[in-house]
C-alpha cells in the first residue's frame, strides 16, 4: 500500500535537511540561500516496520511574482492535495511569521494529519521558544534539530501511527499488478487500450494526456492480472504544467501499488537519463522490471539494429544486466502480448521458491570453489543458506562473521543464484546472518 507524507513550510527552515535524515541519504541540495529547493525531490522512509514515501518540497512563497517562487507554491498545493500526511516545517529562530500563518491556514483547511516540526530546538532556552508556536493551532507539535537528529524519532513515532496497516485480501494479493510507466506520449495509454481492445484511456498527440492512474482488470488469454496506466513523467527541464507533478506523485504510487513495472522507452530517443531514473525507482521499490521499446515501426532498420539497440540498453542498465527487453509497436499492435507474457514471467520469477536443499547443494558448492577473502586474519565460512519467506527473492546466508563479508563477495552470490536459477528481471537481497 502506498503512503506519501509531504514536507512543507517556507524558505529556508530546514525542510531538505529534515528530509534527507528521514529518508536517511543526502539527496536534496542544502544551503542557507532561501529557495535553494527549486524541485521536488521524492524518498522512502522505513520507520517501525511500516514505508512511506517522502516528498520535499520547495519553499511556499504565497502572491508572489518570482516565477521560481510561483510554481514553487502550485507544486506545494500539489503535494498538500495528494499527500496522505503533512510535516509542516517551523524555524524556532523567527518565530512565527506571516508565511507561517499563511501556511497554517491552507493546511487547516486539507482535514489530513499535520505535524508541526519546529526546527533548530538544540538548547534549553529555545525548548521555551518553542512554545509560540501552539498559536498556530496543531495538536501534533514536535521540537526538532534536523541536522542534529533531536526530535526526529518522536516525529516518526507519531506518523507511522496514522499508517495502515495493509490489509489486502490474500487472494487479492495473488493476482499480478502490472504498472506501465514512463516519460509522456511514449504510449502507455496505448498500450493499454492495445491490450484490452477498447478506447479505455483517453489517447492524443499531447504529452501529459493520462493525468491519472488507472486501474484495469485484465482477464483476457488465460490471463488475471492488474493493469496499472500511470501517468506521464516529463523530464523536469520540460515541467511547465503544475499538473506534471501531480502526475509524478500518481506514478510512484502506482510502483508501489505494483508487482512489476513495465518502463516503456520511446525508440526515437532511446534510453534517456530520465528513463534511468525511473528505472532506479523501481529498482530501488524492489519492483520486477520489462524494457518496453515502443515505435519500433519508426526506426529504419538493418541487420543486428535490434541487437546494438538492445545492448545500448544493457550497457545504460549496468549492472543490471538481464532486464528483458521487449521491442514493441502499439500503433501496429506488434508484440504487445508479448510484452505481458514477458512481465508474467519476471512475476513469476520474483515469487519463486528454491527449496532449501537443492539452494544448499549449488551455493555451497560455489562458495566452496570461490570462498569469501578473508578479514583481518579472520577466515570466513558460510555454512548454510535459506530463502526467506518474502514476496520477493531474498537469502540469508549463515556464516561465523557476517560483518566482515564485503559487497563484491555478496555481487558474486548474487550472480551465482542468477546463474542456475532463473530471476530474470527481478531484484534479489543478500542477507548474512550469524550462524
Amino acid at each position: 500500500m502506498s503512503y506519501t507524507v509531504a514536507i512543507v513550510g517556507r524558505p529556508n527552515v530546514g525542510k531538505s535537511t529534515l528530509f534527507n535524515r528521514l529518508i536517511g541519504e543526502r539527496k536534496a541540495i542544502v544551503d542557507d540561500q532561501s529557495g535553494v529547493t527549486r524541485d521536488r525531490h521524492y524518498g522512502e522512509s522505513d520507520w517501525n516496520g511500516k514505508t512511506f514515501n517522502v516528498i520535499d518540497t520547495g519553499g511556499f512563497v504565497p502572491n508572489s511574482d518570482d516565477v521560481f517562487e510561483k510554481a514553487i507554491r502550485e507544486q506545494v498545493q500539489i503535494a498538500i492535495d495528494e499527500a496522505d500526511a503533512i510535516i509542516f516545517v517551523v524555524d524556532v529562530l523567527t518565530g512565527i511569521t506571516d508565511l507561517d500563518d499563511a501556511v497554517a491556514h491552507l493546511l487547516r483547511k486539507t482535514g489530513k494529519p499535520v505535524f508541526l516540526a519546529v526546527n533548530k530546538v538544540d538548547n534549553q532556552k529555545r525548548q521555551i521558544d518553542a512554545a509560540e508556536f501552539y498559536g498556530l493551532g496543531f495538536e501534533n507539535q514536535f521540537n526538532i534539530s534536523s541536522i542534529s537528529g533531536s526530535g526526529s524519532g518522536e516525529i516518526l513515532d507519531a506518523l507511522v501511527a496514522h499508517i495502515p496497516l495493509d490489509e489486502d485480501g490474500e487472494e487479492e494479493n495473488r493476482i499480478p499488478r502490472i504498472a506501465i510507466i514512463g516519460q509522456p506520449n511514449v504510449g502507455k495509454s496505448s498500450l493499454t487500450n492495445a491490450l484490452l481492445d477498447e478506447e479505455r484511456n483517453v489517447v492524443t498527440d499531447i504529452a501529459g494526456t493520462t493525468r491519472d492512474s488507472i486501474h484495469t482488470h485484465y482477464t483476457k488469454f488465460d490471463k488475471d492480472l492488474i493493469l496499472i496506466d500511470t501517468a506521464g513523467v516529463r523530464k523536469k527541464s520540460k515541467v511547465h504544467e503544475n499538473l506534471e507533478f501531480y502526475s509524478v506523485i500518481r506514478a510512484i504510487k502506482a510502483i508501489d501499488d505494483s508487482d512489476i513495472v513495465l518502463l516503456m522507452i520511446d525508440a526515437q530517443f532511446g534510453m534517456e537519463m530520465q528513463d534511468l531514473k525511473l528505472y532506479g525507482l523501481a529498482r530501488k521499490k524492489k519492483r520486477g522490471v520489462v524494457v518496453v521499446v515502443n515505435k519500433w515501426d519508426l526506426i529504419d532498420k538493418s541487420t543486428n539494429t535490434a541487437r546494438d539497440f538492445e545492448a545500448n540498453i544493457r550497457e545504460r542498465l549496468a549492472p543490471d544486466n538481464d532486464v528483458p527487453v521487449v521491442f514493441v509497436s502499439v500503433h501496429e499492435k506488434q508484440r504487445v502480448l508479448k510484452a505481458l507474457d514477458k512481465a508474467m514471467e519476471v512475476y513469476e520469477n520474483r515469487s519463486k521458491r528454491i527449496p532449501t536443499s537443492e539452494l544448499n547443494e549449488i551455493m555451497l558448492e560455489a562458495i566452496s570453489k570461490n570462498r569469501p577473502p578473508s578479514y583481518h586474519g579472520s577466515y570466513i565460512q558460510i555454512k548454510y543458506v535459506t530463502q526467506l519467506p518474502t514476496d520477493r527473492p531474498q537469502f540469508a546466508f549463515f556464516c561465523n562473521h557476517p560483518k566482515y563479508v564485503k559487497q563484491p563477495y555478496k555481487n558474486y552470490l548474487e550472480n551465482q543464484l542468477r546463474e542456475h536459477f532463473d530471476f530474470t528481471g527481478v531484484p534479489i537481497d543478500i542477507f548474512m546472518r550469524e550462524k
